[in-house]
């Protein structure tokens, strides 16, 4: 996947507006990397992997 450091930059700055304004906890942030983290080593990845990239392939062409 070509976009995956811009995608992960988004998706943190997505976690930092939660903390700083939503009132997401730290105890929460690391829980989601835990589960991102062991959700990345399951048969599920290659799946989720081609999901992202046709989602954000369809934005591309726009």
């Amino acid at each position: 996947m070509t976009v995956s450091v811009p995608l992960v930059v988004i998706l943190g700055a997505v976690v930092w507006v939660a903390w700083r304004y939503m009132g997401l906890r730290a105890w929460h942030v690391f829980v989601c990397l835990l589960f991102g983290f062991f959700l990345a080593a399951t048969s599920f990845a290659p799946d989720i992997r081609r999901t992202v990239t046709g989602v954000i392939s369809l934005f591309a062409k726009h």
